[in-house]
């Protein structure tokens, strides 16, 4: 899953994205760079200038069915709690609501059942959106993350969201120390054993600058560490900045595991 960020402020691009030219540029390249998903976020997650409404969808809405028309066979996931934004993203043409401020729109899993798309469901220790964590703490992490992504999954499921369109995400940094972050990677087979689709956000993000005191340029070697364990552990959709180099790990780890053969076998025959 390659991220376009149509923000002025996203905390990695800095809003490399921002202009239409540059971010069908940006589809185009991570589409010949192997991503089966493109996801189109039009709020920085993190705090920063309010957003309204009107300007997420002047944001997105547009771009969301031009990529569409050019690229009528791509999966589109648009990044959104809003269920009124979702609505019209998902009239303009997604396949799939990133939904990563967990429910705090409680409509949201019905605008997934009124298209037919597919859902997120993910974790954020009960904070709001746009809210950094302030000293989280919970007495397992992972157990946390199962009681809540395994409710909105059910939830979905019961208003009406296809079985098979359901993921859920235990979203890394989201409401959570670099320790929890951990932990949960470490411990990511227990989310997987649930049934659930399993998608992870890892790229560049805190908990791999914190553990390697790296400035987010410099955090790539980290994030594909994090990906490879992930991917061995059984995730499923990797919502990923560098898509050539994430693709390239997974399709190593894959091979490893024995599901893909080898691209180029040559040595030794």
């Amino acid at each position: 899953m390659a991220i376009v960020n149509r923000t002025p402020d996203s905390f990695y691009d800095r809003g490399a994205t921002y202009s239409d030219g540059p971010a069908f540029d940006r589809v185009a390249q991570v589409v010949a760079e192997g991503a089966a998903i493109v996801d189109i976020g039009g709020v920085k997650a993190g705090e920063g200038t309010e957003v309204s409404v009107v300007e997420e969808l002047r944001r997105t809405a547009p771009f969301v069915a031009e990529v569409r028309s050019r690229w009528p066979d791509l999966v589109l996931s648009v990044d959104t709690w809003r269920a009124p934004v979702a609505r019209e993203l998902c009239a303009a043409g997604a396949d799939l609501i990133n939904d990563t401020w967990s429910g705090a729109d409680p409509a949201l899993a019905e605008v997934a059942a009124e298209y037919g798309v597919g859902i997120v469901c993910s974790h954020t220790g009960g904070l709001p959106p746009r809210t950094d964590p302030r000293r989280p703490v919970y007495d397992d992490v992972v157990a946390d993350v199962l009681d809540r992504v395994g409710g909105l999954a059910e939830h979905a499921l019961a208003v009406g969201v296809r079985r098979d369109a359901i993921l859920i995400d235990p979203t890394h940094d989201f409401g959570k120390t670099t320790a929890h972050s951990l932990e949960i990677t470490r411990r990511l087979d227990e989310l997987v054993r649930t049934g659930w689709p399993v998608l992870v956000a890892l790229s560049r993000k805190d908990f791999v600058g914190e553990t390697l005191d790296l400035p987010v340029e410099r955090r790539l070697a980290g994030t594909l560490a994090a990906t490879a364990v992930s991917a061995w552990l059984g995730a499923r959709v990797f919502r990923a900045h560098d898509v050539r180099e994430t693709r390239q790990v997974l399709d190593m780890v894959a091979s490893i595991r024995g599901t893909r053969p080898p691209a180029a076998p040559r040595r030794g025959l």
